[in-house]
């Protein structure tokens, strides 16, 4: 099955003691869902996966799975610096029901091309179901080379690849090479949706989309249609939401714009504190002036 359109790079929503919180996750699924999204990336960067036990993450897992009852494709991610640990998640996440894995590559030490793909390769042939590698070098310390993802996507259940490298030259390399296979190429940079779209890739794992769910589905929506004027008009304007989520530590900003479109999704987990201060008060502002673009858009329907 090959991938498309736009992907909620998903929050994990908190309680007040900074637990799981079963019932805001629920309502955010389904406020996604309503609104046309294509699929659920869970327990990536914005979904805090770094603060997360291997039980928290299944017991999420399982409420994602279990409410999205197949209604998009739920992409579980399970990467670590261990193979062995990464292949223990992913049969645990293969055994609750998940779409597909999503695997980071290792962190803290830097390996080889040649032991970046022993990793993909061998988790691969450890599990059933299909892969989407996650590059993201500013935080792990390594590129997958394009040369190493044309060796992987000709690996049966290696489906795609998520680059959040922010360099559009190194998603057009990850196009191109892997042109003849049946791989999906996604942006992990909102800011290159439309971009990676016209370079021939299937969309977008976007963070933006737990927010801006609709105007990042025109984006792909309208590209599809050939109105390309109305793409770029929908991808220049996540711009403010993109601006302000730089002022905190990820996924802070982006979990107090749900709450406050009124979604008790919660804070981040410690060491992560609350946007507060002239930071929360711009946070409104942007947040307001989007719910006075929504509720124009739903008068010019």
């Amino acid at each position: 099955m090959k991938y498309k359109g736009i992907i909620c790079a998903m929050i994990t929503p908190f309680d007040e003691n900074q637990n799981i919180n079963p019932h805001a996750t629920c309502e955010l699924i389904d406020y996604l869902i309503d609104r046309g999204i294509y699929g659920l990336f869970i327990l990536g960067t914005n979904g805090e996966c770094h603060v997360l036990t291997d039980d928290e993450k299944v017991e999420f897992a399982k409420i994602v799975i279990n409410h999205t009852n197949n209604r998009v494709p739920v992409f579980v991610g399970t990467g670590g610096n261990s193979t062995r640990e990464v292949i223990s998640l992913s049969k645990r996440m293969e055994e609750i029901g998940a779409s597909a894995l999503s695997i980071i590559t290792p962190y803290f030490v830097t390996p080889t091309q040649q032991e970046l793909i022993l990793h993909y390769k061998t988790i691969a042939n450890a599990v059933n179901l299909s892969i989407m590698m996650y590059n993201m070098p500013s935080k792990t310390g390594i590129n997958i080379e394009p040369e190493s993802v044309h060796e992987l996507s000709k690996v049966k259940n290696i489906v795609g690849i998520k680059d959040s490298s922010g360099k559009l030259d190194n998603i057009k390399a990850y196009i191109e090479i892997t042109r003849n296979e049946d791989f999906s190429v996604f942006s992990g940079s909102d800011s290159l949706i439309l971009d990676t779209l016209k370079s021939g890739g299937q969309g977008a794992v976007a963070a933006t989309a737990n927010f801006l769910t609709e105007i990042d589905i025109a984006i792909y929506d309208n590209f599809i249609k050939g109105d390309l004027r109305a793409a770029q008009k929908a991808q220049n304007s996540i711009e403010e939401l993109r601006r302000i989520l730089k002022f905190g530590t990820i996924p802070s900003v982006i979990k107090k714009t749900v709450v406050l479109n009124g979604i008790n999704v919660g804070t981040a987990r410690l060491p992560v504190i609350e946007p507060m201060g002239e930071l929360l008060e711009e946070i409104k502002q942007v947040v307001e002036n989007y719910k006075t673009l929504f509720n124009k858009n739903c008068e010019n329907r």
